[in-house]
């Protein structure tokens, strides 16, 4: 007997238990999303390789170890599967002339690859909703999305997510600051792990988010970027702050947070939960204002946010989420009723009801433990009796209330009543 395939380490399956969080999730946020005026868009899975160096930076994790690249054996081009989303939507935007009629409110779901070490909240394939606003440089487009990532919060129902903010400011003032960082570091070479030793030289900014517990005591004594931060950055900064407070919404400045993406500047931001143990963050985002440019394209302003949805669920797991039910089980026993409750269950679904239509045989009584157990919120029982008179029985599950008799369209009715 030949061993079972097992799917991929790091890639899971949404088995049907699971899939009424993520369809209550995936609801939420194409709804938030379009209250504020954000567009549906779908890019590839798989992309161009130098998208993501150019965009995300060639000396990133993702694109020096994460990324799942190949060349393409028709053509030799290199080609990745897409690890974040912001860049194919920008790219998608440039292809297509997108700003030529003006700003765009842009949002997306689907599939990202990175190989990394699985652990709880992190695969190598994971999921994410993320929305883009492009061509938008004033910082109300940054407290908008902070706005709606909060008011999705609220519509999911989950409580003790923390707003982590900063600045990164602008690429000179950065440029200005990592040699006082690379310096900082030098001074301190025993703290230094291999993974260390090789960000100082190549992303020493990404030092500032190390989890390595040794580094923490230099981390916590380094030079803070928003202290090198101009005049022009220092307003950004504050303006986002202040639509924050007029907002109601609480924040904590984390002026260790940079993410680990070369494309952002000025504010930058994550929702955190401690709930979720080290990998914490369930939305993650930014202002890139020359991703546009490094793209090929004209110097665009942009800011966005990815949400990560496996962490998100996490959070779900034990809130009071419906799971998905019939309106309708369909028992029937004798030949007869096997005929007419074929053309009943079509009539009720054609009424715009949900119907399971009960399979593998058993008497009336083994039928209805499995109508009570599908979750369906009436049970229609049909025999050779209904069927010869054009009539069926309906049969309350989940609330009180006598058992009746009578036409499909009686039927129809107290279903959608109830």
């Amino acid at each position: 007997m030949a061993d079972k395939i097992q799917a991929i380490r790091g890639m899971n399956d949404v088995l049907p238990e699971e899939a009424h969080l993520w369809r209550f999730f995936e609801d939420a946020a194409r709804s938030v999303f379009e209250q504020y005026g954000y567009r549906y868009i779908r890019t590839p899975i798989v992309e161009r390789t130098e998208l993501f160096v150019r965009g995300v930076g060639e000396a990133t994790d993702i694109v020096e170890k994460e990324m799942y690249s190949f060349v393409d054996a028709m053509n030799g081009d290199r080609l990745s599967l897409r690890p974040e989303g912001t860049a194919p939507t920008v790219r998608a935007a440039l292809e297509h002339n997108l700003l030529y009629h003006g700003p765009q409110r842009l949002w997306y779901g689907g599939p990202l690859f990175r190989h990394e070490r699985p652990q709880k909240g992190r695969y190598r394939q994971y999921h994410t909703y993320g929305a883009e606003a492009l061509g938008l440089p004033d910082p109300d487009i940054d407290v908008e999305l902070l706005l709606m990532a909060h008011r999705l919060w609220r519509k999911l129902g989950i409580d003790g997510v923390e707003l982590q903010i900063n600045t990164i400011g602008s690429a000179e003032e950065r440029r200005a600051f990592r040699a006082k960082l690379v310096a900082h570091f030098e001074r301190h070479p025993g703290a230094l792990d291999e993974d260390a030793r090789r960000r100082l030289q190549a992303n020493p900014l990404r030092l500032l988010d190390s989890k390595n517990p040794a580094l923490q005591p230099v981390i916590g004594a380094a030079p803070r970027l928003i202290d090198a931060a101009g005049a022009s950055t220092r307003a950004n900064f504050e303006a986002v702050q202040a639509g924050l407070r007029e907002a109601g919404i609480a924040y904590t400045i984390n002026p260790r947070l940079v993410r680990g993406l070369d494309y952002y500047n000025l504010t930058v931001f994550e929702w955190v939960s401690g709930r979720l143990g080290a990998q914490n963050a369930i939305c993650s985002g930014g202002r890139y204002d020359g991703l546009a440019g490094q793209l090929g394209g004209k110097p665009t302003p942009g800011c966005g946010f990815g949400i990560g949805v496996e962490r998100t669920l996490l959070l779900l797991r034990d809130a009071d989420v419906s799971r998905e039910a019939p309106d309708v089980y369909l028992v029937r026993q004798g030949a007869a009723a096997q005929r007419y409750g074929a053309r009943v269950a079509e009539e009720l679904r054609d009424a715009g009801l949900a119907v399971v239509v009960h399979g593998g045989g058993g008497n009336l009584s083994a039928q209805m433990k499995k109508a009570d157990a599908s979750g369906a919120r009436f049970a229609v029982i049909i025999g050779d009796d209904e069927a010869g008179a054009g009539e069926i029985s309906v049969k309350p599950l989940r609330a009180a209330g006598p058992q009746t008799r009578g036409s499909v369209a009686a039927a129809v009715n107290r279903v959608k009543k109830s």
